[in-house]
């Protein structure tokens, strides 16, 4: 009788954990900041689901508190 009471335990646990590698998700892009003029190209990670439109909305807020622009995504691909 423990055993079947672990099986589901140890089910559950096994799902979160899937679910949690599928959110991994890393976007390489190019990035700016005029005045003076900084190029940046960084690989970060982003949140599900892994698109590149995703990855553009993502991106776009936390670069404008950096005072950058984005300029181009040029690749997402789960981790």
């Amino acid at each position: 009788m423990r055993h079947s009471l672990s099986i589901p335990a140890l089910t559950a646990t096994l799902l979160m954990l899937s679910n949690t590698a599928e959110a991994a998700c890393q976007a390489e892009f190019k990035a700016k900041r005029d005045n003076p003029l900084t190029l940046v190209y960084q690989v970060v990670q982003v949140d599900a689901p892994c698109t590149v439109e995703s990855a553009r909305i993502q991106l776009e807020g936390r670069l404008a508190g950096q005072g950058l622009t984005l300029l181009k995504i040029l690749s997402v691909s789960n981790q």
